[in-house]
C-alpha cells in the first residue's frame, strides 16, 4: 500500500479571502455574515476568531460575547469564487486538481514517484511556495498526504492552519487513536450519538471494530466502507448523480407577504430553470416550500413531462402558489427542481403542446450570459430583484455567468494582488 492520495484545505477561506484583500483586517479576529444584521449569524471565522471559539453557525451576539473585538463583514461569494479560480490555477500548475470538492478544498491524486514520501512533501511544500509568491501570505493551506482521500483529508485537518501531516499506511491504525471520533469526515452528531449506542467511543474502538459490526452501525454498506477507509482501502464509489436542483431564501421584514414571498418564488424559479439549461437537464418535478412564523410549514409539488422552459415553470409556479393557506407570514421560501434528466436520455413529444417556448429561453440565455442573469427576467421577480443573491453551498461553486448578482463587485486585481 502507498500514499494514493493529497487533500489541500484553504484555511478559513472566506475570512482569509477578506483579509488578503483588506490589509486593515489582517491579525483581527473576522466573522463573515450573509447579511450585516444582528439577527444573523457567522457562516464563517477567521483563524483569530476561531480561538475564541467563534466558528460557522455562531450568531452575532455569541460571536460578540466569546470575541468583544470581533468585526463582522458581509460575505461576498462573487469574490470568493474568483478568488477560488485563480488559486486553483496555482495549484492546478505544480500538481494536476483531479477533482475541486468544495470552493476551499481539492484533491490530487498521486500517481509514479508522486507516491514516495520525499517527492511528496517537496510536492506539497512547492505548492505552498507558488501559492505565498502568486498570491500572498495570508492565504495558507494545510496539505494532507495518505493513502486515501478519506484518510488524506484527515491528515489535512491534523495540523492547522498551514500544516502539512502524511498518514503512512504502516502506521494505520495507531496514529489515528489520538483523535477524537469527529475529527474523522462523515462523523458529526447523529452518527457520534449512533457509535455510542453501539459501544462505540473512541476512534481506537471504531478502528478494533469489525467490518460486520460498522455495517450494523452505519444500517448498510458505508459502514463497510468505512472499515476500508481506516485500512488505507482505495475505496471507489459508485457514480453519482444530480437528481434535483433548487434555491431558497429567508425573506427580509417587507417581503413578509404573500406578494413579496411569490416574487422571491419567481426569481428563484428563473434562477433554477437557467441553470437546468446550463447542465443540461429536464426537470419532471416542481416542488415550493413555504415557512411561517411559530414555526408553521405549507408544502406542495406537481409533475409533469421532464421540460426546462422557465416560462412554463413559472405557469406551475402560479397555479401552485393558489393553494397556499392564507392570512400568514411567511419568513422563508424555496423551490426545487426534481426527478431530473439529462437532456440526452428522453425523447422529446412528436407534437408540443405549444406552452413551451424553447426559442424565447434561447434568446434570454444570451443576453443573460453576456449580461448577467439580472439583466432579463420575467416581471413576476421585480419586487424581488434585489433579493436572493448568490450563495456559495458546500459542494456546489456557482458559475458567475449564471448566479452572479448584477452589483456584486469582483475582485479587483490591485486589491487581488495586494499582500
Amino acid at each position: 500500500m502507498s500514499l494514493r492520495a493529497l487533500l489541500l484545505d484553504f484555511n478559513s477561506y472566506f475570512a482569509s479571502v477578506e483579509q488578503h484583500l483588506r490589509p486593515q483586517l489582517r491579525g483581527r479576529p473576522l466573522g463573515i455574515l450573509p447579511v450585516l444584521a444582528d439577527t444573523t449569524c457567522c457562516i464563517a471565522a477567521s483563524i483569530q476568531a476561531k480561538r475564541f471559539g467563534v466558528k460557522t453557525g455562531t450568531n452575532v451576539a455569541d460571536a460578540r460575547r466569546l470575541c468583544p473585538d470581533i468585526v463582522f463583514v458581509q460575505a461576498r461569494p462573487r469574490v470568493y469564487v474568483e478568488m477560488h479560480h485563480r488559486l486553483m490555477e496555482v495549484v492546478d500548475s505544480v500538481i494536476a486538481v483531479s477533482e475541486v470538492l468544495s470552493i476551499d478544498e481539492v484533491a490530487c491524486d498521486l500517481t509514479g514517484s508522486w507516491r514516495q514520501e520525499s517527492v511528496v512533501r517537496e510536492l506539497a511544500r512547492t505548492v505552498k511556495a507558488k501559492l505565498r509568491d502568486h498570491v500572498g501570505e495570508v492565504l495558507t493551506c494545510s496539505i494532507g498526504v495518505g493513502p486515501n482521500r478519506f484518510l488524506a483529508k484527515t491528515a489535512s485537518n491534523m495540523e492547522k492552519p498551514d500544516g502539512l501531516v502524511v498518514i503512512h499506511p504502516e502506521d494505520l491504525p495507531d496514529c489515528l487513536f489520538r483523535l477524537q471520533l469527529r475529527d474523522l469526515n462523515g462523523i458529526a452528531d447523529a452518527m457520534l450519538a449512533r457509535l455510542e449506542r453501539h459501544g462505540i467511543g473512541t476512534v481506537e474502538a471504531l478502528c478494533r471494530a469489525s467490518r460486520e459490526h460498522l455495517r450494523r452501525v452505519w444500517g448498510g454498506v458505508e459502514g463497510e466502507r468505512m472499515y476500508d477507509r481506516l485500512r488505507g482501502a482505495d475505496v471507489v464509489l459508485p457514480p453519482s448523480k444530480r437528481t434535483s436542483l433548487g434555491h431558497s431564501h429567508v425573506l427580509p421584514p417587507h417581503l413578509r407577504h404573500d406578494a413579496g414571498a411569490f416574487a422571491v418564488l419567481s426569481k428563484l424559479t428563473q434562477k433554477a430553470a437557467l441553470r437546468l439549461r446550463a447542465e443540461g437537464y429536464l426537470a419532471g418535478r416542481l416542488g415550493l416550500r413555504v415557512s411561517y412564523r411559530k414555526h408553521a410549514e405549507w408544502g406542495v409539488e406537481t409533475r409533469f413531462a421532464p421540460m426546462q422552459d422557465t416560462l412554463a415553470c413559472l405557469k406551475l409556479l402560479a397555479a401552485l402558489w393558489t393553494e397556499r393557506p392564507r392570512r400568514r407570514e411567511p419568513v422563508k421560501v424555496a423551490m426545487v427542481f426534481g426527478e431530473l434528466l439529462p437532456c440526452g436520455k428522453i425523447s422529446l413529444p412528436l407534437f408540443p403542446d405549444g406552452s413551451r417556448s424553447p426559442g424565447l429561453d434561447t434568446a434570454l440565455d444570451r443576453v443573460r450570459l453576456k449580461f448577467g442573469a439580472e439583466a432579463l427576467y420575467f416581471g413576476g421577480a421585480f419586487m424581488a430583484r434585489e433579493e436572493a443573491p448568490m450563495r456559495i453551498a458546500f459542494t456546489h461553486i456557482p458559475d458567475l455567468r449564471l448566479e452572479a448578482d448584477g452589483k456584486a463587485r469582483g475582485l479587483d486585481e490591485r486589491a487581488l494582488l495586494e499582500v
